[in-house]
């Protein structure tokens, strides 16, 4: 059955990546609730923000590695919507900068409530996204991509949310969005451990291609410990038991990382990839949910 325009769109989106969008600013937007500080107008902004850059990001990412040689027939992932020919290079592009140009109309408007730096904040994060892949000193071809998404999906992220909202950064607004990006950069590290051979080839030095899976493992099983020991500060720093909800996660965090272990086939390491996503996002859930328990007692 050939897909419609429509799902060739939709899948060049990357849903699996969408989590990464939407958990640090459902996370700082809960804990901006919790201090009395919540609105909801900012929050949507930001929600629009981070998906349309995602989305962006991925737009790009499709188009880059095509140009650059790292998306070829010997590529074991789902197909990439340049690379097999269904959709074309400039169209991609095309695509890539209105996406780019919609998030930074949407990021403009929080102006109104964090102030002219945010345009600093906002065109950064737009060209770290080109610069993912693109550009002269392409991030993910060197290593730094894990860097990028901890940054810009954790730190940047819920802190922007956060203080948009309630015109600070607090300490645990930091300390939220911790996990939060080492989630979102599980993500990647799955993704390229799927991809180490080919990337190899293209000259894309990942972390995975130039230290290897076994790093790799212990680099994906080092972020799901931090996650699950994030929950216990946030109870020694006197919040409610509440925030011990991401813990409920305990099993399927060590299931993960006995599964990147065991893996064998590429089949196995998408299923992982969907599903690390998926971690992520119940992560921030009970994250937030905890946060929002806080104010409630």
């Amino acid at each position: 059955m050939t897909a419609t325009r429509l799902q060739i769109w939709l899948a060049a989106t990357r849903p699996r990546t969408l989590p990464a969008a939407v958990a640090p600013v459902l996370v700082g937007s809960a804990l901006a609730w919790r201090d009395g500080k919540g609105d909801g107008a900012a929050a949507g902004l930001c929600l629009a923000f981070a998906v349309l850059v995602q989305i962006g990001t991925n737009f790009a990412n499709d188009y880059y590695d095509f140009v650059n040689g790292a998306d070829t027939v010997a590529r074991v992932g789902p197909r990439r919507a340049v690379a097999s020919g269904l959709i074309a290079p400039a169209t991609m592009k095309g695509a890539m900068w209105a996406v780019f140009a919609a998030a930074f109309l949407s990021g403009l408007a929080l102006v109104a409530w964090g102030g002219p730096w945010l345009i600093a904040v906002g065109v950064a994060s737009i060209l770290c996204g080109v610069a993912y892949t693109g550009g002269p000193f392409p991030l993910g071809y060197h290593g730094l991509g894990d860097l990028f998404v901890f940054l810009f999906f954790g730190l940047v992220a819920v802190g922007a949310t956060y203080f948009v909202q309630a015109g600070t950064v607090t300490a645990d607004a930091w300390l939220a969005a911790v996990p939060i990006g080492l989630l979102a950069a599980n993500i990647l590290v799955v993704n390229n451990y799927r991809d180490v051979e080919t990337d190899r080839v293209a000259g894309k030095r990942t972390l995975v291609v130039r230290f290897g899976r076994r790093f790799a493992r212990a680099q994906f099983a080092g972020s799901l410990a931090v996650a699950l020991v994030v929950p216990l500060v946030f109870l020694a720093r006197g919040h409610p038991a509440a925030s011990l909800l991401p813990l409920l996660l305990t099993p399927l965090a060590w299931s993960h990382g006995r599964r990147l272990r065991d893996s064998k086939t590429p089949s196995e390491l998408i299923a992982l990839l969907g599903d690390t996503g998926i971690l992520l996002a119940l992560y921030a859930t009970l994250l937030a949910a905890g946060f929002a328990a806080g104010r409630i007692v």
